[in-house]
């Protein structure tokens, strides 16, 4: 028997606990929310299941720990273009549009589609979802599927404008480097290149000790591990 929109809500009110939303709301959340740490959102993954209708459910409520559960429990597969694009009109903060959002589209049969759209928006919060939905992409998808000239031309667009680009719009540029740069193989040199030419990004990370990765660095400890190219599985965590 699957669970009620209104027993998850429930049960997410009792994980939340004061210090986890206060730090959520140090990284730009906003009410509403519990504050339930992720790793206890995924204790209530098995219960949801992939039930389609619960799970969009879930994000209509505008909870940011049940939009957060929504991207875990939704089937990527069977999810409509229409209903991502309304997902990533409402991720009020980069946790649901860098993760949530990006991440399903990412496995959604319209990543590209969507990533490319995204990407040209001139809403920031809907341009991450395109930068990091691309990123989430390549990490997954083999390399000869790849559109490998439109990726160059990516970063070649991320070397001349990141640091004029809108404040999280740098940091997934910078983090789309990284990720060329440890997933694609045939573009490793082309990330690396890019990586040294635009050096440290600069981005507004509030009230938080979050640090900016240094792409160059990056890439070069996950070639250190001799993980160059290595896909993953999935990139919803």
């Amino acid at each position: 028997m699957s669970l009620t929109l209104e027993t998850v809500m429930a049960r997410l009110q009792v994980m939340g606990t004061e210090q986890t939303k206060k730090t959520f709301l140090r990284h730009g959340a906003s009410e509403p929310l519990f504050g339930v740490k992720v790793g206890d959102l995924k204790k209530l993954v098995k219960e949801v299941k992939k039930d389609q209708e619960l799970a969009q459910a879930l994000y209509r409520t505008g909870n940011s720990d049940a939009m957060y559960l929504a991207g875990l429990t939704v089937d990527p597969k069977k999810v409509s273009p229409e209903v991502l694009r309304d997902w990533a009109k409402a991720a009020r903060w980069s946790m649901l549009g860098e993760c949530t959002v990006a991440w399903v589209a990412a496995e959604s049969p319209y990543a590209l589609e969507l990533a490319r759209e995204w990407i040209e928006s001139p809403v920031e919060s809907i341009a991450i979802c395109g930068w990091s939905a691309y990123a989430g992409y390549v990490s997954i998808t083999p390399d000869e599927q790849l559109d490998t000239e439109e990726i160059r031309e990516l970063l070649q667009r991320v070397e001349r404008n990141v640091h004029e680009e809108r404040n999280r719009v740098r940091y997934n540029m910078n983090a789309f480097v990284i990720a060329v740069g440890a997933y694609v193989l045939p573009l490793h040199e082309d990330a690396v290149r890019v990586a040294e030419a635009i050096g440290p990004v600069q981005v507004n990370v509030g009230q938080t000790a979050c640090k900016v990765p240094l792409a160059a660095e990056y890439i070069g400890k996950i070639k250190a591990m001799d993980r160059i190219g290595r896909k993953k599985k999935t990139c919803i965590c």
